[in-house]
């Protein structure tokens, strides 16, 4: 079978979240995989937002636009949202659309109100009309709203499976001849796990006590999944008064010993850049997840882009190492928490692991979500071990001996000025300065050598190379088969690790574009500068909206064919 797109529209309050993730679950119940993704105004209620669902056979994380179904919970969704349907698709409305013709026509709120007893369970009317014109068991529906709404009362679980029922049967009276689709049990077994969830679990896995953040989407849902966990995961969170004190209060916890973190988006991370600075000078391990979004200044709060990337690398006064991580997917994103965490423990440094809106609110479905994950790796030295200890030790990796303060009688000393060995302030320009600023750089030579060489997906007969980085992986991939179903040799090179860049040769004789969600190409700009490369040029998105494998492909023909 074809991938299937359901794009449930309305507007911010009508539930639509809910009822994509009852879709979402029901799918993954009955077998199948999916991919979710939502777009959404900057509004608590009205506007109109949709949540789509991607349904395979096999995991594809590449968002679509073209809709097969399409679920309007309002007439204002039915205008947006309309131009979406493929030429067959079919829509679910409230009210009869003229235009429309494969149109089913379903008045959820009559029905929940006259037949179930409450307006509330429109949505539970919606999702089991939406299930049956997709060939879904009403059973493994009914299962799934039990499973979510188990904390109501027996009353209310009861009125969603009549209210599910209702909307079930309402559509199957009007579907015959016009729902192709049938979506029978599968024996499949798939985990479904959103990035920021992803994120947060591998953070504690990997060994992390506390979280300091102040809300900013798109990175919010980090934190406040730790903090409903946080009796069952172990990690401390604290609401910060601001992003300076956030960053401040991570440094401030691991110099104490602990694995620390702070979330946040473009604006917040540049508050946050004076803290950077220090946790370089005073070599204090910290993982930072900037969830991007477009800027400048606020922007578009909660849609997507890929424009931070330079801001990132090149973060904080001063010369000092850094990595700079950018995962692909959830399963990629829970791998590169876990590495982050190791990697700022052993180089003593700030990780900054770049997400976006699309991963961060997307859902992922995975057999093998656990497969091959990397273990927790802890680095404090064992004060048994040290005579006189000093912080900063001069040694020839660069990594000197980290312990906390009453880890044991040593005294640590830590200071944000330059330093000597000890941790004692220093104007000694002409030894222990110089030693200083070369101690630290010796420790981003030994972490180039650990940098992930970038993926390499059929370069070996390409003609065009397309080269991306992070959260695009999915579309890029799938752009390039559809490339190649046109006739052009497409290959891809795919970078989920940024900074330091590893010793890495490009492919050769064939053109190298990248593909990139920010306006300037800011990929490009960084190989060039790094390899002196040479680019046919960069497809760009940065209308706020993810890519997609339709747009690279379109945006390929229009500009280079």
């Amino acid at each position: 079978m074809e991938d299937l797109n359901v794009v449930i529209a309305g507007a911010a309050g009508e539930g639509i979240q809910t009822l994509g993730e009852v879709l979402a679950n029901t799918l993954v119940a009955q077998g199948y995989a999916v991919f979710t993704w939502k777009e959404y105004e900057s509004r608590i209620r009205g506007g109109l937002n949709s949540y789509s669902v991607r349904i395979g056979q096999t995991t594809n994380n590449a968002p679509l636009f073209k809709a097969d179904v399409l679920l309007a919970l309002n007439e204002r969704a039915v205008e947006k949202y309309h131009g979406l349907l493929k030429e067959k698709g079919v829509l679910i409305s409230q009210k009869e659309v003229k235009k429309s013709q494969g149109a089913i026509v379903v008045p959820f709120e009559d029905i929940a109100r006259e037949d179930v007893g409450k307006k509330i369970y429109a949505n539970s009317v919606a999702v089991g009309a939406l299930v049956e014109v997709l060939g879904v068991d009403l059973n493994t529906l009914k299962t799934v709203l039990q499973h979510m709404f188990s904390s109501k009362s027996e009353e209310v679980q009861a009125a969603n499976d009549k209210a599910a029922e209702i909307g079930f049967k309402r559509a199957q009276r009007d579907c015959k001849g016009m729902c192709p689709w049938t979506l029978p049990p599968r024996d499949e077994v798939y985990l479904l796990i959103g990035g920021n969830e992803a994120i947060g679990l591998a953070s504690a896995y990997a060994g992390c006590r506390f979280i300091s953040a102040y809300p900013m989407t798109p990175s919010t849902g980090i934190i406040t999944f730790l903090s409903k966990e946080q009796d069952r995961l172990g990690v401390f969170a604290e609401q910060a008064e601001d992003e300076i004190a956030a960053i401040n209060m991570a440094l401030g916890a691991g110099y104490a010993g602990a694995r620390a973190m702070t979330v946040t988006s473009g604006g917040g991370f540049a508050l946050m850049v004076e803290g950077v600075s220090m946790a370089g000078m005073t070599e204090t391990p910290v993982v930072i997840v900037l969830a991007q979004r477009p800027g400048p200044a606020t922007g578009l709060p909660t849609r997507t882009a890929q424009g931070d990337l330079l801001f990132a690398i090149h973060a904080g006064h001063g010369e000092f190492p850094k990595l700079v991580l950018a995962p692909s997917d959830a399963k990629d994103a829970f791998q590169k928490t876990i590495r982050a965490f190791n990697l700022a423990d052993k180089y003593q440094i700030p990780v900054i692991v770049l997400t976006d809106q699309l991963l961060a609110d997307s859902h992922y479905a995975y057999h093998d979500f656990l497969e091959d994950v990397i273990s927790p790796e802890f680095h404090l030295a064992e004060p048994s071990e040290i005579e006189k200890y000093k912080r900063y030790r001069l040694t020839a990796n660069g990594i000197s001996p980290r312990l906390y303060p009453g880890q044991s009688g040593h005294l640590v000393c830590v200071d944000s000025d330059e330093h000597d060995e000890q941790g004692h302030i220093t104007e000694d320009l002409f030894k222990t300065v110089p030693a200083m600023v070369g101690k630290r750089l010796t420790k981003m030579q030994s972490l180039t050598n650990e940098i992930a060489l970038p993926e390499e997906i059929q370069t070996e007969d390409a003609e065009v190379v397309l080269v991306g980085w992070g959260s695009s992986r999915a579309a890029i991939l799938e752009g390039m088969h559809l490339l190649r179903k046109d006739g052009v040799k497409a290959g891809m090179v795919h970078f989920t690790e940024l900074w330091p860049l590893p010793d890495y040769r490009f492919p050769e004789n064939a053109s190298l574009l990248t593909v990139e969600n920010n306006a300037t190409g800011q990929l490009s700009r960084l190989l060039r500068s790094e390899f002196n490369l040479s680019f046919e040029g960069s497809l760009c998105r940065y209308d706020g909206l993810p890519l997609s494998a339709e747009y690279i492909r379109r945006q390929f023909h229009d500009t280079y064919r």
